[in-house]
This record gives structure tokens, C-alpha cells and sequence, in this order.
């Protein structure tokens, strides 16, 4: 890694940390050049790199500052600075799944609240394929069930949040179902637990589709990260040509 992708990488892991939060201005090259103990050239050419992906945006006459990370709908593809963040930083995948746990137990709970006739139709249809779904190729209907949950929420905020991340959130059920599912033991487990969250969402039953939605992506995550401590490598991305085909068939849950 050159000198000034080692810098451009920095800078990210700031914004990740969140020192530097979107919208605030990156300090000028000779900060940064002092701060980082680099030349000005070398600052200038990372500052570059990160405007080329999306991750920060100059303003003439103004400065540098942090982009906004999370995509606006219809501009999630392979080239974001989210995707950027993804594939170069392994917390990011923690990150995001904590924020599936906070937003799909409150979808969760809001769906058992508020599903239609319709929507109990929609999500019994999503589950019927995602159980006849072969295991080791299912992220298309992992994440079709999970949408449908929130779209029986009828909170258009929750909705337009999700939306906007949905490439996103595919890239975590696909590390998942790339990760998990080839062990049968954790497979039966995650079906399991789309079953609870199902029955209960059909029931009625707000605090137990909660429960059930968080727990489900608490245990994906900790088990991840339970895998990576004791030394396996996590298959994050898939395949470019596997990922092309991923995230141009997002348009459909």
C-alpha cells in the first residue's frame, strides 16, 4: 500500500469513528501534512482518492468536507462511498448488522402492530420462498422476507431508511448466507428463528417479533465476529461477477 492510500485509508477509519462526521470540514493539507507526518503532495493525493470515491466533496473556495455516506435511493451501487467503506473496513459489516438489530426490531414490533390482510399475504409469500430457497443461495429471499417485515410497519421513515441501505443490508444477509448457512447447525438455527419471527408477526405478538427480529440479527453478528477471533476468514464480498449480479437484481426485495 502506498503512502498515500495509507493516509486515504486513515482518514477513512476516522470518519468511521466517527471524527469526522458528515458535513464538517476536513483540516487543510498543512494540518493534515503536520498531523500525519507526510508532505503536503502526499496529503493532497489521499484527499484525491477519497473525492474520487465519494467520501469527501470540495467546495470551491471552501474546503474539503465529509460526503455523506449513507446513499440516496437509487444511487446504492458498487461505487459508493458506503460500498468503498464496505469492502475496505471489516467493522463495517458489524456496524451496519448493529443497525439491522436497532431498525428490524422496531419493524418487527410495528408489523405485528399494523399488518394488513395484505401484508400478512405479502410476508407468508416472502417466507414460502425463502423456506424453499436452496440454503447456500439464498440472500435474494433473506433479505425479500426482511423487506417485507418492514414494509408491513407502515412507518414510511423506517421504510425510506431501510431503502436507501438496501444494498447494503444484501451485502450482510449475503455474508451471512455465505458464512453461516454452509454449517448445518447454525442453518437450522437461522430458519428457526425466521420461523419465530414469522408466527410471531402473524400473531399479533409486537414485543415477541421484537425480541425475536433482534435476537436473530444479534446472533448473526456475534457469531461472525466469534469466527474472525479464532482465526476464520470471513467471505465479505462476493465474486465481482457474483456481485454485479447481487446488487443490479436489487431493484425487487
Amino acid at each position: 500500500m502506498g503512502i498515500s492510500k495509507e493516509i486515504s485509508y486513515k482518514l477513512e477509519h476516522l470518519i468511521l469513528e466517527g471524527g469526522l462526521a458528515p458535513g464538517q470540514k476536513i483540516p487543510s493539507e498543512r494540518q493534515l501534512s503536520t498531523k500525519l507526518g507526510v508532505s503536503r503532495s502526499v496529503v493532497r493525493e489521499a484527499l484525491h482518492e477519497l473525492q474520487a470515491r465519494g467520501v469527501i466533496e470540495t467546495r470551491h473556495g471552501k474546503g474539503s468536507f465529509v460526503a455523506s455516506i449513507v446513499p440516496e435511493s437509487g444511487a446504492q451501487g458498487a461505487n459508493s462511498p458506503l460500498m468503498y467503506l464496505y469492502q475496505g473496513h471489516t467493522r463495517t459489516l458489524y456496524d451496519l448488522l448493529e443497525v439491522r438489530e436497532q431498525l428490524e426490531g422496531q419493524a418487527a414490533f410495528l408489523a405485528a402492530q399494523r399488518a394488513t390482510n395484505l401484508d400478512r399475504h405479502r410476508l407468508t409469500r416472502a417466507f414460502r420462498a425463502l423456506e424453499s430457497t436452496d440454503p447456500l443461495s439464498n440472500a435474494r429471499p433473506d433479505h425479500g422476507f426482511h423487506h417485507a417485515i418492514v414494509e408491513a410497519s407502515h412507518n414510511p421513515i423506517l421504510v425510506h431508511i431501510l431503502s436507501g441501505l438496501k444494498n447494503m443490508m444484501l451485502l450482510t444477509v449475503q455474508a451471512s448466507v455465505s458464512n453461516l448457512n454452509p454449517k448445518e447447525d447454525m442453518r437450522r438455527k437461522i430458519m428457526g428463528q425466521h420461523r419465530q419471527l414469522y408466527e410471531a408477526i402473524m400473531a399479533g405478538k409486537p414485543d415477541q417479533a421484537r425480541k425475536v427480529a433482534t435476537a436473530h440479527v444479534r446472533f448473526v453478528r456475534q457469531t461472525m465476529k466469534e469466527m474472525e477471533k479464532e482465526g476464520d476468514e470471513l467471505l465479505r464480498i462476493p465474486a465481482p461477477e457474483d456481485l454485479a449480479d447481487l446488487l443490479n437484481d436489487s431493484g425487487s426485495p
